[in-house]
């Protein structure tokens, strides 16, 4: 006599970026199986660099990927922040050994590709986990039978997927958003962010080592080695009005030398150093809006895309992949349940961060006698002293 044994109901993932393969892994950690449907042909992913802070790199030893980073990543000692006026020295942040001494992991600057590559060669080898390219989630419906059914297409093909919940993770623009009553509309915040990335040996030996911040009246710039200290990220952001429908487009090098126009001479030159940049509209989503309905639930930036001022909107995707599988633990029952406690977690503390980011934003562009003020303040704090005002943000575990 035969037996039949019923494959086992995945959870399913839109969206293969830094959050949804972390998910991937976490869930699968879990004892789920899982299916992530990607709409793109290939897993490219655009953009330059991005922080790991020591809470990122917590939850990245977590999934085992975090040593698999390191041969791509980059440790600064300082972040030194600088006055775009007259290319004074404002104040250093210490970082290094300090940082992972006081909270036990890393901070790590790391380029975005080789981050989603460790995530996705971990996916790859992880049985339980099938990623599908050219797989666009168009809806999900109740099922006749014990579950719900997932509408994707593929290949100009609709097809169904049984499966035990939706996970969100396709960005801003998330479609997966629309399926969450009352959802939030991701917002233009009337910033944009110019991104270029630069060989080491073609800038001066000042940009080399540490991380550098410098503030402007309206716009600010980024700079920090990465893979391995082989390439410059660079990130110029500004005021500006967005008349472009794409949301990351290629900029004109002139256009963003016009910007920067009364920046210190030494910035114009490494701003005109790169041979391309593209420009990125800053979007947000309120993070304070609805992350769950049913058997579906938001992560990363679909749930609460942020301004890039405090580097944290990866490390966001990555704590909550920690903690969405937290709440569904192999033999999980109640899935909607579980996914509204997942949201009451995290909500709290990403509320707070995307806060602290848009505080940040005010801050970083002031001018007269705000910027003044912000300026003896950071020149009379100490290295250290700057360093522990990140704790409450830095000291987060998946275990939190």
């Amino acid at each position: 006599m035969s037996s039949y044994s019923a494959a086992p109901v995945p959870i399913v993932i839109a969206g293969a970026g830094i959050g949804g393969l972390a998910a991937a892994i976490a869930l699968r950690k879990a004892g789920h199986e899982v299916v992530l449907l990607e709409k793109a042909s290939q897993l490219a992913e655009v953009g330059a660099g991005l922080q790991l802070s020591p809470n990122a790199c917590a939850a990245l030893k977590q999934l085992g990927v975090l040593e698999d980073l390191e041969p791509a990543v980059y440790a600064p000692e300082n972040l030194r922040i600088w006055s775009g006026i007259n290319g004074e020295q404002l104040a250093r942040v210490e970082l290094g050994s300090f940082i992972k001494e006081r909270h036990g992991n890393p901070f790590w600057v790391i380029h975005r590709s080789d981050l989603q590559q460790a995530l996705l060669k971990k996916v790859q080898a992880t049985d339980g986990i099938t990623l599908h390219l050219n797989s666009d989630v168009l809806d999900i419906k109740s099922s006749q039978y014990d579950g719900l059914n997932c509408v994707y297409q593929n290949a100009e093909t609709t097809r169904n997927l049984m499966c035990k919940a939706l996970i969100g993770a396709d960005g801003v623009w998330s479609k997966t958003r629309l399926l969450v009553a009352n959802h939030q509309n991701a917002h233009f915040s009337g910033q944009v962010a110019y991104r270029a990335t630069v060989p080491m040996n073609q800038v001066p030996e000042k940009f080399r080592r540490d991380s550098g911040l410098w503030f402007q009246k309206e716009s600010h710039l980024v700079h920090y080695p990465i893979r391995a200290g082989t390439e410059l990220n660079i990130v110029a952001l500004a005021s500006e009005v967005w008349q472009n429908e794409s949301w990351s487009t290629p900029a004109d090098k002139e256009a963003l030398l016009h910007v920067f126009r009364d920046w210190p001479a030494e910035i114009r030159n490494l701003l005109a150093t790169p041979q391309s940049w593209l420009k990125w509209a800053l979007c947000s989503v309120d993070a304070s809006g609805p992350w769950s309905h049913g058997h579906v639930a938001l992560l990363g930036d679909s749930a609460h895309a942020m301004l890039p001022y405090m580097a944290q909107g990866a490390a966001m995707a990555i704590e909550d992949a920690a903690i969405l599988a937290r709440h569904l633990p192999h033999g999980v029952e109640n899935i909607p349940a579980a996914l509204r406690a997942y949201e009451r977690h995290r909500k709290p503390r990403v509320v707070n961060i995307q806060n602290v980011a848009a505080q940040n934003a005010r801050t970083f562009h002031f001018s007269g006698p705000l910027a003044y003020a912000r300026n003896m303040i950071l020149r009379m704090s100490k290295p250290q002293t700057l360093a522990a005002r990140f704790d409450a943000i830095y000291d987060w575990t998946p275990d939190y």
